[in-house]
């Protein structure tokens, strides 16, 4: 038998994707004329997101490279063959399966479309210094240009059809949120609650978008210490009367992140918490005021500092205030030319996705302690920016 070291496994029909045909062209076109402005003949790209955002195939590595090759004439994902013919289905490319019987099978199929000897392109803060260097050994190019951050500038600027899931996606999370708050008792754990959480999303995301792939929504509910970090992931604690209380529900429509956070209190919350709580409930309201066409990342942060150092808060505050929603996950993609940072001189557009989200951290020990974070998502308009996130936020609403 003579074992191929790739092939095309068509298998099946093409499966209903997140996004038509010609959304998927014209952000192929958008690669492209970034190729031609930097003199690329092919762009080998490797991430989940820029693999997903101009392909639809969200891969799965499980140790396997995989990556979508585009010259002027071709976009062909190059998967492994453990995956049979689901990246054909699930992709509005061309599609070539490469075998395991040899080592390097993945970059002969790159070279097959890329060719040798010609200017590629690829994702610097993605691909690792050993694929670079196979990437050179197979292709021989004769000049290599860094296209990462242009892709981050395309996908920083959504289309109409994105904003629509995204859309749908705040809508899941303020069902998840309001499935979280009903299961919070005393002497129920995180685990619990988030599990609760979790379950009435996926439901409502299989009810709305019957045709897609399920996976990767999630949960995480703090409480108490737990409360400090905005990543702290979920534990067995049980919850007691007076913690302070970190909601944070993240659904995933095809590779789309969405998310909810808020801060709540189980069955009361003391004089101190409750100026803090205030306080930041404050700053997320000056925050959200501040997202309009033609202010500057920095700009912004460095408004919200002021506001907090005037009530001396600010060595209390956690990380940046917020960021931009698209193809993104917890263990993938980040368009970090879009956070609002001291660090970003990024322009708000029309178009844009970003989060409204400061935190404040008071250290266990101190009166008031524990992270408090609210988190809404809102879309730059023309004049302003729109709040799709529904769910409340601030004392009025959730002490438990």
């Amino acid at each position: 038998m003579t074992r191929p070291e790739f092939f095309r496994f068509h298998n099946g029909d093409k499966a209903a994707l997140p996004f038509s045909q010609g959304e998927y062209d014209a952000r192929l076109m958008g690669l492209r004329t970034i190729m031609d402005a930097h003199g690329v003949a092919a762009a080998v790209l490797t991430s989940m997101h820029n693999v997903a955002y101009y392909s639809g195939f969200l891969y799965c590595a499980f140790g396997r490279p995989y990556g979508l090759v585009v010259t002027a004439s071709e976009a062909v994902v190059i998967a492994a063959g453990i995956d049979a013919g689901q990246p054909w289905r699930r992709c509005a490319t061309d599609t070539i399966t490469y075998t395991d019987w040899q080592r390097d099978n993945f970059w002969r199929a790159v070279r097959h479309v890329a060719g040798t000897g010609r200017v590629i392109g690829y994702e610097g803060d993605h691909l690792t210094l050993a694929q670079l260097e196979k990437l050179r050994g197979f292709l021989e190019p004769i000049g290599e240009v860094d296209i990462a951050p242009r892709t981050m500038q395309q996908r920083m600027r959504k289309s109409p059809a994105e904003i629509a899931l995204i859309r749908a996606g705040a809508a899941v999370a303020d069902i998840g949120g309001y499935a979280i708050k009903d299961a919070i008792k005393e002497g129920v754990r995180e685990i619990d609650v988030a599990m609760a959480g979790r379950d009435a999303m996926e439901i409502e995301i299989a009810k709305r978008i019957p045709d897609a792939e399920y996976r990767d929504t999630w949960v995480w509910f703090q409480s108490g210490i737990n409360t400090d970090g905005a990543h702290n992931p979920v534990t067995g604690r049980v919850l007691e009367r007076g913690d302070i209380l970190s909601l944070n529900a993240f659904p995933m429509i095809s590779g789309y992140y969405t998310a909810l956070e808020r801060t709540l209190f189980l069955g009361a919350v003391d004089k101190a918490s409750l100026a803090y709580w205030q306080a930041n409930v404050a700053a997320h309201e000056y925050g959200m005021g501040l997202l309009k066409p033609g202010a500057s990342c920095a700009e912004i942060a460095r408004k919200i500092n002021d506001f907090l150092s005037e009530r001396d808060l600010l060595q209390y505050r956690s990380f940046g205030y917020g960021h931009s929603f698209g193809l993104l996950s917890h263990y993938y993609g980040r368009e970090a030319g879009l956070e609002l940072r001291e660090d970003i001189d990024t322009v708000l557009e029309p178009g844009m996705v970003v989060s409204m989200e400061p935190m404040l951290t008071l250290p266990e020990g101190r009166p008031g302690a524990g992270g408090y974070r609210e988190h809404d998502i809102l879309i730059v308009t023309e004049d302003g920016a729109e709040n799709i996130t529904g769910f409340p936020y601030g004392p009025a609403h959730n002490v438990i």
